[in-house]
Order: structure tokens, then sequence, then C-alpha cells
């Protein structure tokens, strides 16, 4: 085994939240991310969303900061391996990442409007 293949499960814990420290330092569009999602958790207590609701909200907030997560990753590594350097296929790498980034959080917002808007509307 290799030193990275053995490094226990509290070394692992360590890194995963080593990560997310790095991402919300490192993309504002990540700390966008986290301040929408505590409003939305925030608003779904005050609407008293059901368990299935809320549940609902966690797996959209989920799916929006692991695809940016993934993003991230993916526009490190690149850059890493390509030091920095103009590619178009890095930059279609890049966009299409992007892309998915774009298409959870539209998804997550379309989530948000019909959850969200069937509370506002019996208020």
């Amino acid at each position: 085994m290799t030193k990275y293949k053995s490094q226990g499960l509290k070394r692992t814990f360590k890194n995963a939240r080593k990560g997310m420290r790095l991402v919300i330092k490192s993309e504002n569009n990540m700390r966008v991310h986290f301040i929408m999602s505590i409003i939305a958790l925030v608003l779904a207590y005050v609407f008293n969303f059901s368990s299935v609701e809320f549940c609902i909200v966690l797996f959209a907030i989920a799916l929006v900061i692991v695809a940016e997560m993934f993003n991230t990753a993916i526009e490190f590594t690149l850059d890493a391996v390509y030091h920095n350097k103009y590619s178009k296929l890095v930059g279609m790498a890049k966009d299409i990442s992007a892309g998915a980034v774009m298409f959870s959080t539209l998804a997550s917002v379309a989530v948000g409007i019909i959850l969200y808007g069937k509370h506002l509307l019996t208020m």
C-alpha cells in the first residue's frame, strides 16, 4: 500500500474538510452558493416544509455544491497539467464543467420556484 491509501479515516475527513475550505476560499461562486443555501434552508424552516420537501431542498443544494466542487477540481487540474497555458481543449473542458454548474443551478432554481412558490401562494 502507498502512503496515500493507508491514511486512515480521521485523516480522510481532515483532507475532506481541507478541500471544503479550499473551494470556499478560492471560489467566489461557492461563497454565493453557500449563502443562498443558508437562505433556502432558513426559508424552508420558516415555511414549515415537510420532511420530503426539506430533503428535496437539501438534494438540490448538494447538487449545486458538488457540481461547483467538481468544476473547481477540473479547473485546478487542467491549470496544473497545462501550466496555465491556453489550449482550445482545456477551454472546452472548463466551459463544459462550468455548464454543468449552471445546469444544476438552474434545475435547483426550478425546484425552488415550485416548492417555495407553493408555500408563498398559500400564505
